[in-house]
Order: C-alpha cells, then sequence, then structure tokens
C-alpha cells in the first residue's frame, strides 16, 4: 500500500513539473488515501432516533478502506448501555433480556458504491452489528444483520435496509426493515453543512408487538432529525435535533424514554 502511494505521489510530481504542465496550469489533485479513519465525542449517541446510552455521552470511531473502482469496508465501534440497562436474569423457563459486559457496539460493513448519469449516486452492501456481551439466560441476542441499498441525487438521498435476521435482540423479527429519507447541503464555502432525516422502522414477523401494561403494542415508529454543522480545519462541530414517536417499549428500566426529543452535540475529527 505504501509503495503504491509513493509512486503515485512521484508521477503526479512529474506529471505536474512545468515542461509537462497541462495547458490550463492546474495543480494536480492530492491522492485520495485508501484508509481513512475516524473519531467522534457525541453527547447522547442515537441510532434512528433512539439513545443507545441512556442518554449519556458515547465516544466513537472507525477506520474505512475505499478502493478506485467504488468497493469500501470498514468497521466501525460505538461505547453503549442499553444491554446493561436492561438486563434481567432468566431462567430455564422465563427467557432474560439485555446482557452485562456489554458497553460496545462494533459494526462491520462493505458494499459498492458510485455515481451515474448526472448528479445520481448508489450504494449497496452488507452491515453486520456486533454487540458483544455475556447475555441473560433465553435472551434473544442483540446482533443483527442488514443488507442496504441507497439511490441518490444530488444531496438528497434514499436508503432501504433489510434485516435477515432478528433485529436488535427483538426475537421473530426477521424481515425487519428502515426507510431512510435524507438531505445534506453545504452552504457554499463556509464550511457548513445542514441536515434534515425522516426515517421509519418498520418490525416484521411475529414480535413485532409486545405487551405493555396487558396490552399489545407495535414496535414501530418514526424518527426525525435537523441538523447543522460546521468544518473547523477537519474539526466537525455538530448539532442536531432529533424525536420520534416511539411508544413505551422504548423505556429503559431507569425509566428514560430512549426515544424522546433531546438536542445532540458532537465533535468529529477524520485523519
Amino acid at each position: 500500500m505504501f509503495n503504491n502511494k509513493l509512486l503515485n505521489t512521484l508521477i503526479l510530481a512529474v506529471l505536474s513539473a512545468p515542461a509537462l504542465a497541462l495547458a490550463d496550469d492546474a495543480p494536480a489533485a492530492a491522492p485520495t488515501p485508501a484508509v481513512t479513519s475516524n473519531v467522534a465525542l457525541v453527547t447522547d449517541y442515537l441510532y434512528r432516533g433512539i439513545s443507545q446510552t441512556g442518554r449519556n455521552p458515547s465516544i466513537q470511531g472507525g477506520f474505512d478502506y475505499a478502493h478506485s473502482s467504488g468497493f469500501y469496508a470498514g468497521a466501525w465501534g460505538s461505547s453503549i448501555s442499553w444491554l446493561g440497562d436492561e438486563y434481567a436474569s432468566g431462567t430455564s423457563t422465563t427467557p432474560g433480556v439485555g446482557a452485562y459486559n456489554a458497553g460496545l457496539e462494533l459494526d462491520t460493513y462493505f458494499g459498492f458504491k458510485n455515481t451515474f448519469a448526472t448528479d445520481y449516486s448508489y450504494d449497496v452492501g452488507y452491515l453486520r452489528y456486533n454487540y458483544p456481551g455475556h447475555y441473560a439466560t433465553g435472551a434473544t441476542k442483540a446482533d443483527t444483520d442488514e443488507l442496504y441499498v441507497l439511490i441518490g441525487y444530488k444531496w438528497v438521498t434514499a436508503k432501504y435496509s433489510y434485516s435477515l435476521g432478528n433485529l436488535f435482540g427483538n426475537p421473530n423479527t426477521s424481515g425487519s426493515s428502515y426507510f431512510d429519507l435524507s438531505a445534506s447541503y453545504a452552504v457554499g464555502d463556509s464550511g457548513f453543512t445542514l441536515g434534515a432525516h425522516y426515517g421509519l422502522q418498520i418490525f416484521n414477523g411475529s414480535g413485532a408487538s409486545v405487551i405493555i401494561n396487558g396490552v399489545s403494542d407495535s414496535l414501530a415508529y418514526s424518527d426525525y432529525k435537523v441538523s447543522v454543522s460546521k468544518d473547523f480545519s477537519g474539526y466537525v462541530v455538530g448539532l442536531a435535533y432529533s424525536g420520534t414517536n416511539a411508544n413505551d417499549a422504548y423505556t429503559n428500566a431507569q425509566g428514560k424514554k430512549l426515544g424522546a426529543g433531546t438536542v445532540v452535540g458532537s465533535l468529529t475529527r477524520t485523519f
């Protein structure tokens, strides 16, 4: 990898020499790194509008590999608490919930993305959510596998995700899906980016509903978010407001409504 990068740098240096310069004398663009990394601090880790940290801060980070063909792969991790927050031991006849020593979400993914026509883009891939920990007796593991496809036009994207098995520890929910409509608009050269998002989480199978206070209630919900961020020489500061119509099934053992409207701050750095 490093030898190829050095070779590419030498070639660019030769091509940019005065005797071989292009007609418009434009400087050669710096090659895009094949591997990048990122780290972030957030005041609350929300995923699809639901807090994964019981309304507490989280540290996150990952690595990404991108090939010129459009193929990419990566890994990303975040501190979490929701599995431990809901932990309750089970018996041989009554299944437990959650897990202890389960403070990490580790995602692995790969896919292919590119552009087509004018201003259109696409992205198809596979994502594995890994939740290591010691699970309660009879509990369904939270590990989840999803396939996704995305279509974009300029700064607007529509994405569909489909679960290949149980979704985030909810038993009998294979085939659940999530629809994501998002917009991300860079404001000229100001460094500001405005964002908006609407999502719809649909649960499939016999586990799509739960009993709350003796009444059957659907796990399905919708979420939304508006955001603004500013790039300060590679350090991106963000502020967002997120809300959902999630029901009491998304209230943890400490009584916190994990889908309630909230403001989230973030600081991200990509290398």
